[in-house]
């Protein structure tokens, strides 16, 4: 519930064209199963969808995921805690992730 809860605030603290782009009448590509895909789903979802981690999983590794996670939070407000920060982290670096180069 208190995730949920934290969602809905970030709807109301997503307020700039360039955070917020994503349309009531736009369906987010539906993310892969796994444990956090829901998480992901409700948090990412607020102010973009669903196509940017599709498109952004061609060229970050799981690394490069943590970092584009904690931006969302530091740099644009994302009102997430460290345990839903390392949730959402991991499900994009097992299912989203490209292997890092040596």
């Amino acid at each position: 519930m208190r995730r949920w809860l934290a969602a809905a605030v970030a709807v109301l603290a997503c307020n700039t064209a360039l955070m917020c782009n994503a349309t009531l009448a736009e369906e987010p590509a539906a993310l892969m199963p796994g444990a956090g895909a829901d998480v992901t789903g409700a948090y990412c979802n607020v102010c973009h969808t669903s196509d940017y981690i599709v498109m952004n999983s061609t060229f970050l590794t799981g690394d490069q995921w943590k970092a584009e996670v904690t931006k969302m939070r530091k740099a644009f407000g994302a009102p997430m805690d460290d345990a839903t920060v390392a949730e959402i982290s991991a499900y994009l670096a097992a299912n989203y992730a490209v292997a890092a180069k040596p």
